[in-house]
């Protein structure tokens, strides 16, 4: 279409005919005529041709190595760029007693210390000099630690990598694998992780969200669950370079990794690339068996921990289910309505744009990667709103259990879940890292359709199944309430609404004392944070 037809068409009529050329559905060289009965009054009226999205299947890309590992392989020839990540099942569940902390330092500084034949500054030195970039840690956040598109990772597992140009992928991986056959330990690098943790330690009291996150979690899992066994001074202290050795030896090695390769290569020649860095290991490595689940129930009731801050932190929840529940697509779709849906669920729209009590607000499912996990609703609003934002709170959990959500609401977050799932695989290394993960956490072998399956199980939740799984998860009378604030003024409310803490509660909800920043052991009353 020519510049003249578009001026002599109607202003409403331009505007489609621009959309479409901008959309490539016409062309300024007349080679894909459009009929005047094709052209749209207003764009709102286009029409496009549907499409169903098929996720990448792993066994596209999923090689078992000679030595019995498997890699997932995705080449991608638009960037120049390799990335090897190295997964393990690596973390605190592995600490022995007295030495919390181990697994978090041995992953760290097995990238950071030096290695049988350099040291940490020559390393640093030479990837520096190749501009790349050479990492190790555990994990930890739901969201992934390298870019997996919300691949959830716990803290249960660990990853050693190096990005860098495609022409130095064979130093590159001689590096990587250099470390993670024989971290050295540097006694220099070994002293300032010890100095920094020993930091970060002391300013345990310094946030009310960290204290929010460590009681939420024993009160949910338990103090001696292995997520709660917190690194202390003592166990810091304790942790010697002859125990890196050791750990590093006992869990890293061929027989507990997973790789995730992704960038500009052929497969062919990787998989033989790969096969030569990590043959003629020093120790096979030992697979851990899977993280326990908590052994003690959570504690329901409404608990309060003092902090001098003007905002009240609030988490609402009780223990859930994990992936592998029937209920867990309904569930997403539950707490995405209720929650977790930003700006379209009921709790911020009542809680913050309604009432204007909190700025962020939202619940979260977590589906237990090997366990069940919790569901939780969070929120920060001023202690004396607090109780009026935790009564509407309370207010809009029974109501998704008493009646059904509506036919917008419902196709609304399917249609979310299922248009979000392609942004999980939008570029090479978040393929090969998602499907890698799958692998490690186990789903790949318990659910293998998860992916193929993703969209058909969302599309056959109801309103029903919604309002059946609220019921089932959702229990007011079951639920852990736990706040953080000025517990005095939480407790007066807001003189503008009746809402009552100690109504909701049915008394005087229980004070949980601050730890010891060094030794995690609870504070006497009065103890200076």
């Amino acid at each position: 279409m020519t510049p003249n037809a578009f001026r002599a068409a109607s202003p409403r009529a331009s505007l489609a005919l621009m959309i479409l050329a901008a959309c490539g559905l016409v062309s300024g060289t007349g080679a894909l005529p459009v009929s005047a009965q094709e052209i749209v009054s207003h764009p709102d009226q286009l029409q496009f041709p549907s499409f169903t999205y098929v996720p990448p299947q792993a066994a596209k890309y999923r090689v078992k190595l000679g030595n019995g590992m498997i890699a997932y392989l995705v080449p991608d020839r638009t960037t120049p760029l390799v990335t090897v990540h190295v997964l393990m099942r690596l973390g605190p569940q592995l600490d022995p007693s007295g030495k919390e902390g181990l697994a978090a330092m041995c992953a760290n500084l097995l990238t950071r210390s030096g290695n049988a034949t350099m040291t940490a500054e020559q390393v640093e030195t030479r990837v520096a000099s190749l501009g790349a970039q050479l990492d190790s840690n555990v994990g930890g956040g739901g969201g992934g630690f390298f870019g997996l598109g919300g691949v959830p990772i716990g803290a249960s597992e660990g990853r050693a990598t190096v990005n860098l140009l495609s022409k130095d992928v064979d130093e590159g991986l001689a590096l990587l694998t250099g470390c993670l056959k024989g971290a050295a330990f540097q006694a220099d690098r070994v002293k300032l992780y010890k100095d920094q943790a020993l930091q970060n330690m002391k300013r345990r009291n310094d946030e009310s969200g960290e204290i929010e996150e460590r009681e939420w979690s024993a009160l949910l899992r338990g103090d001696d669950h292995w997520s709660n066994r917190w690194t202390t001074k003592a166990s810091l202290d304790g942790i010697t370079v002859e125990d890196l050795k050791a750990f590093e030896k006992r869990y890293v090695g061929p027989k507990n990794f997973i790789l995730a390769v992704a960038g500009d290569f052929d497969r062919a020649t990787m998989v033989k690339k790969l096969e030569a860095a990590f043959a003629k290991w020093p120790t096979p490595g030992e697979k851990p068996g899977l993280p326990s689940a908590p052994d003690k129930p959570a504690q329901p009731g409404w608990f309060m921990v003092e902090k001098d801050v003007n905002q009240g932190r609030v988490s609402i929840g009780l223990p859930s289910l994990d992936r592998y529940d029937p209920d867990w697509a309904a569930a997403r779709v539950m707490n995405d309505i209720l929650g977790g849906g930003g700006f379209t669920s009921r709790l911020v729209n009542r809680i913050r744009s309604d009432e204007g009590l909190a700025y962020s607000v939202n619940s979260r499912i977590e589906g237990g990667t090997y366990y069940p996990e919790p569901w939780r609703l969070v929120f920060q609003s001023k202690v004396r709103s607090v109780a009026y934002a935790t009564e509407i709170a309370m207010g809009e959990i029974r109501k998704i259990r008493d009646s059904l959500v509506t036919s917008t609401e419902l196709v609304a977050s399917r249609n979310k879940f299922v248009e979000s799932l392609p942004v999980q695989f939008e570029t090479a290394n978040a393929i090969a890292g998602a499907l890698a993960v799958e692998e490690l956490t186990g789903r790949y072998e318990k659910d293998p359709a998860y992916f193929a399956d993703y969209a058909k199980r969302l599309n056959a939740v109801t309103a029903a199944d919604v309002q059946r799984v609220a019921k089932r998860l959702l229990d007011p009378a079951k639920m852990t309430v736990l706040m953080v604030g000025q517990t005095g003024e939480m407790m007066k409310g807001d003189d503008k609404h009746p809402a009552s803490i100690a109504k909701m509660s049915g008394g005087d909800p229980k004070r949980l004392p601050l730890r010891d920043p060094l030794t995690m052991k609870p504070q006497q009353p009065g103890t200076p944070n």
